[in-house]
């Protein structure tokens, strides 16, 4: 019955009937994890947002307000207990699974991984997130024919433009100073 939006087609057959399902469909990620995380399946961890690359790559922002759950570690499970399932159930889907925030330029720091950032400047009006990486991690940040910066810009809604942290000295002429963000929380699988 939680699988119903996913039905593409039932046929009859002989032996009772054959469903085909849509494995690109935006939310069976989402059913995946209700049925392997319990915490999700409760409402104690939460799913803010998914950004797919169907068979490819998969982000997801989880967030809790009990400070005794991770929600990360929730979704992973002990050794990738919870993960695993799903990701062999997509084939091996690679999984990046992010913590959510409420400030905009930690969660674009966040969706970024795994990648580390070290400073992201807003620009509200125009909803654009221009951020600093370690010259060394730029192509990381950008990913495979830009998936990355591509998947972390649907999951946070924010246009990015990244650049290293050389370039970014030189077009304002200053060293960058220390990350004025939290520490990044993240895990890829």
């Amino acid at each position: 019955d939680r699988l119903k939006a996913f039905i593409v087609k039932v046929d009859a057959a002989v032996k009772g009937p054959i469903v085909t399902l849509s494995r690109i469909h935006p939310g069976l990620v989402r059913r995946l994890f209700e049925l392997e995380v319990p915490e999700i399946a409760t409402g104690v961890v939460k799913i803010h947002t998914i950004a797919r690359d169907p068979g490819s790559r998969s982000k997801l922002a989880v967030y809790t307000q009990n400070v005794d759950v991770d929600p990360i570690g929730a979704c992973v499970g002990p050794q990738g207990t919870r993960v695993q399932p799903i990701i062999e159930e997509l084939r091996g889907e690679k999984m990046d699974i992010v913590l959510w925030s409420s400030n905009p330029a930690q969660f674009v720091a966040n969706a970024l991984s795994p990648a580390r950032v070290l400073e992201v400047t807003l620009v509200q009006h125009e909803k654009l997130a221009n951020v600093v990486v370690p010259d060394h991690q730029l192509t990381l940040a950008i990913g495979i024919k830009g998936q990355n910066v591509r998947l972390a810009v649907k999951l946070t809604g924010w246009r990015i433009e990244i650049k290293s942290e050389s370039e970014a000295s030189e077009q304002d002429g200053r060293v960058r100073a220390a990350l004025p963000l939290m520490h990044q929380d993240c895990v890829s699988i």
